[in-house]
């Protein structure tokens, strides 16, 4: 278990080398607040507080914009700088604590109180530990190899994603010179795109009106070309999972937590080989069942061009049975 107040004051003395609303400082805002609901949980003891333990525990696992925000905002960055290690080591550790609130959410579904708090306990302590790495490791190695620029564009980015804090961070570097992702057309990839990307087989859409179109799409939409780098995703108002402008020239490989990296890597082959055409998985995910596709993409002379990964959440489409022939609307 970590010292606490000597770790406070390392983490305020970070908090003074960056300015409020860097991507950094934000983290560290953060750390302090983990701290503070770890030692709020520890105290309380699920069956005789119960509420009040679910309610500090439903803030706690809120970590979980924190690890989306790492994994698809700052190692993207850090990827560009030749340094993988976060990606392929520290996101099996997000994935082993998410794990454990899930059994923990579970324990207490099943009143089974003692489980429960031994679990929260086990978290607590990974919880800690990987504070510590990042502090110690992956926060410092980041302020060295990252630029201002790089910084100022994952900052844009973490809009997207969230935080676990009541209110969002400031803009950075300052207000008047921050740009919304929606609004920025800078390239932030050295990815090659086509400059007639504006033809289309059939009728004819403005570029607003194409963005509105994956926008409103209930499907999350990722496209990987040839190369394996993420060129493209919509930013539909609810995705089922997480994305944001860092993804933009990833190598997929990079792109998915490192138990299913191999899956999709046969994935790819397979379908550059033009042995397979489509992959199809379902799971269970927050609750609600997920129906995962991966499509080939071929031009005309049936040449490998990328792949399209699309998810949806079919929880409710499952469920339709007979009919539905008149306009009904819930109020």
């Amino acid at each position: 278990m970590r010292k606490s107040n000597t770790n406070k004051m390392e983490t305020a003395e970070t908090h003074t080398k960056v300015m409020e609303g860097h991507p950094i400082h934000t983290y560290f805002v953060e750390t302090d607040l983990i701290h503070q609901l770890l030692e709020e949980v520890n105290a309380i003891h699920p069956k005789e507080e119960f509420q009040k333990f679910y309610n500090v525990f439903n803030h706690l696992a809120m970590v979980e914009r924190r690890f989306e925000r790492k994994e698809n905002q700052l190692f993207p960055f850090l990827e560009q700088k030749g340094w993988t290690g976060p990606s392929r080591n520290m996101w099996s550790f997000h994935d082993t604590i998410r794990e454990m609130f899930r059994i923990v959410r579970k324990n207490l579904e099943d009143q089974d109180f003692t489980s429960a708090k031994h679990n929260t306990n086990l978290i607590s302590q990974n919880l800690y530990r990987l504070l510590e790495v990042e502090e110690n490791v992956l926060f410092p190695n980041a302020l060295e190899m990252l630029s201002d620029e790089d910084w100022i564009k994952m900052r844009k980015g973490e809009d997207e994603i969230g935080w676990m804090l009541s209110e969002a961070p400031p803009k950075f570097p300052k207000e008047s010179e921050y740009i919304h992702p929606s609004q920025d057309t800078e390239r932030r990839t050295d990815v090659v795109f086509n400059e007639n990307a504006a033809h289309y087989d059939e009728g004819f859409m403005t570029i607003e009106q194409v963005n509105l179109l994956f926008k409103t799409l209930p499907i999350d939409l990722t496209y990987v070309d040839e190369n394996d780098k993420v060129i493209f995703y919509n930013r539909g108002e609810e995705r089922v999972f997480p994305r944001s402008a860092g993804i933009i020239g990833r190598e997929v490989r990079f792109c998915h937590p490192p138990k299913s990296v191999d899956t999709v890597l046969q994935i790819l082959e397979a379908f550059r080989k033009g042995e397979q055409n489509e992959a199809s998985f379902w799971i269970n995910y927050k609750e609600r069942l997920i129906y995962i596709r991966y499509f080939a993409v071929r031009d005309t002379q049936k040449r490998y061009k990328g792949v399209i990964e699309m998810s949806q959440d079919i929880t409710d489409i499952k469920q339709i049975d007979g009919e539905k022939r008149l306009l009904e609307w819930n109020n």
